[in-house]
């Protein structure tokens, strides 16, 4: 398809520019002002926003194996509305992908039914068992990096063990930090909430104590590394601290930690997730993360769960959000509009930190595949579940009123998402 997108406010580089673009083959073939083609369909876009597509490092598409809690197909639509054009699966899957034969089954489902680009992990440990290292040289050229998230790597030798075969693959080790001996039953935050209401409380030291623990190991590695879902305030200051020493560590947060504190939540289960919404003091600690470069990226975490595995309030509910149709829209209500971080910044933590630390292509430039997103950004609405494309429907930001609504997204030059 041949497209010619008109009078677009494209924003690139931190301005905003009224350019138009002609898009064919997949490649965006030319970008300037008053084009014209005989042959493309002209889409005018007059009055909306066009951003390079955003980049999800951390989202459970849950197939194969759980396909009635996701499908690659819906959870590739999904993401689609919410305006990413690439997103990383996570492993966690049926089979999980900790061999190249189990890979292969995720990878011909993403070939049939994915709308965007998406590039799975491999697992660093077999079954995801935490007992020893999966066939990490066989899927090596296959995965975007190793990682058994929704399980901490609890070894401290294994661990090491995995950093050293990564670095020799020259591949990252993408990491959920969580002490299993810290947890005591606990499924939400040590905080106001859980100790007003008497709910089991998991402590911050369940994350931070394993980051401490394998920034020690990077030093000895020197492998590429890391850190998911960065929710405390102990945590940030490590990678910090870690960052200033030259180690080469990254870490991502979600839009619910930097958004919600644990006084904000309710005994549902779309408040519910792993690691929980932790305390306004980590919540800020969060926000200077990403305002002096500590946290390189906002992932949503998108963990889709069937509507019974999430009705079961907070203490029995699986953990577990979904966040790729909502994410851009609260974080650019919530931190843009509100003059936490800019417009810049945000797509900086949202797609191009990212494609630096991943070795991917975006921004909007001629001869670049065509990965782009469209947005109103003066549209408000309240954020409904029920017009969701994802299986999933538990949102912490259920009704809040949010600005910002995906209009087109163009995956490799096809239209994934039209709301024109």
């Amino acid at each position: 398809m041949c497209m010619l997108l008109k009078n677009a406010m494209v924003f690139e580089n931190g301005a905003f520019e009224k350019q138009d673009l002609i898009i064919s083959d997949g490649i965006i073939k030319a970008v300037g002002k008053n084009l014209f083609s005989n042959s493309a369909k002209v889409i005018d876009l007059d009055g909306l926003t066009v951003f390079s597509g955003f980049v999800d490092v951390h989202v459970h598409l849950r197939e194969p194996g759980f396909f009635y809690k996701e499908t690659i197909k819906s959870g590739t639509a999904a993401a689609a509305r919410g305006g990413y054009t690439t997103v990383f699966s996570m492993p966690n899957l049926k089979p999980c992908p900790d061999s190249l034969q189990n890979l292969k089954n995720q990878l011909d489902i993403i070939k049939k039914d994915a709308l965007i680009n998406v590039v799975p992990y491999g697992t660093i440990t077999v079954g995801q068992n935490g007992e020893s290292l999966s066939d990490m040289e066989d899927m090596a050229d296959k995965v975007c990096g190793f990682s058994d998230d929704g399980r901490g790597v609890q070894s401290r030798e294994l661990m090491l063990s995995a950093m050293e075969r990564a670095k020799k693959l020259n591949k990252i080790i993408v990491a959920h930090c969580e002490d299993n001996s810290l947890l005591k039953g606990g499924y939400i935050h040590d905080g106001v909430y859980a100790k007003k209401n008497g709910h089991k409380g998991i402590c911050s030291e369940s994350e931070w104590g394993p980051i401490k623990r394998d920034i020690e190991l990077l030093k000895k590695s020197g492998c590429k590394y890391h850190v998911c879902h960065v929710s405390a305030k102990e945590s940030v200051e490590l990678i910090r601290k870690a960052k200033a020493e030259g180690v080469d560590i990254t870490c991502e947060t979600g839009p619910h930690y930097l958004t919600l504190n644990d006084e904000m939540i309710e005994n549902d289960g779309r408040f519910k997730m792993n690691p929980p919404i932790r305390s306004e003091e980590d919540r800020l600690a969060l926000i200077e993360g990403i305002k002096d470069g500590t946290i390189d990226m906002i992932a949503t975490d998108h963990a889709p769960h069937s509507a019974e595995e999430k009705s079961s309030g907070l203490k029995d509910s699986l953990m577990g959000v979904v966040g790729l149709e909502t994410a851009f829209a609260v974080l650019y209500t919530e931190l843009v509009k509100k003059d936490v971080i800019s417009l810049k910044k945000l797509t900086e933590l949202l797609t191009f930190n990212a494609g630096r630390r991943f070795n991917l292509n975006v921004g909007i430039r001629e001869g670049e595949p065509a990965n782009i997103t469209v947005f109103d950004l003066n549209e408000e609405y309240a954020v409904n579940p029920d017009e969701f494309l994802s299986k999933g429907r538990a949102t912490p930001f259920k009704d809040k009123k949010v600005y910002g609504r995906c209009k087109l997204t163009v995956s490799n030059g096809k239209i994934v998402y039209n709301e024109l």
